[in-house]
């Protein structure tokens, strides 16, 4: 069968919001379709299909906002927790 996934990776060298990138990448049969960069702000196609869903996911406002919320609700707030109980005691 076709897999279909999302990887969600929080690149980041302090807890501080401007120093973290958030990239969500969306997979269709291991190979990436399109994707989310905090640092770009919008959506890139990697494919034919990948290109026609980023020009419709960066027309929706509320789509955007969503995402480039995720940037500090899900990778600042995990970050943190790394940062404290795991990376702190190595």
């Amino acid at each position: 069968g076709f897999m279909n996934y999302m990887v969600a990776r929080c690149v980041f060298n302090s807890t501080e919001l401007k120093d973290i990138q958030l990239i969500a990448s969306y997979y269709y049969n291991m190979m990436e379709v399109v994707r989310f960069d905090s640092n770009v702000g919008e959506y890139v196609g990697y494919t034919q299909l990948g290109v026609k869903n980023a020009d419709r996911f960066n027309k929706d406002p509320g789509q955007l906002a969503a995402m480039r919320a995720q940037k500090e609700t899900y990778c600042q707030h995990n970050i943190g927790n790394w940062n404290n109980n795991i990376l702190s005691k190595s």
